[in-house]
């Protein structure tokens, strides 16, 4: 778990280039090859923007740290209801 949080730490500090929030091109930049698996229309730059418009929450056009975690947890949200309900139906 320790190093997941790290990771998650890391490609923010790496994708903002050190700096505190995402500006357009760097959150695309991340969302492209961070999450190609995981989202469909990653490669999608409208909405890519529309997803940024929906985390940016003080509207500054940019996404922050605890935004982008507002993300994370939206994913990891996602894919904990695909595994139980994969499970579920290999019962």
């Amino acid at each position: 778990m320790e190093s997941a949080i790290k990771t998650l730490v890391t490609t923010f500090l790496s994708s903002s280039k050190g700096k505190e929030n995402l500006d357009s091109k760097s959150f695309q930049k991340l969302i492209s090859s961070q999450f190609g698996s995981m989202m469909e229309e990653t490669n999608d730059s409208s909405a890519i923007k529309e997803m940024q418009r929906g985390l940016d929450e003080n509207s500054d056009g940019k996404v922050s740290f605890q935004e982008y975690l507002t993300l994370i947890g939206y994913l990891a949200n996602s894919l904990s209801q695909r595994k139980s309900g994969s499970s579920a139906d290999a019962s």
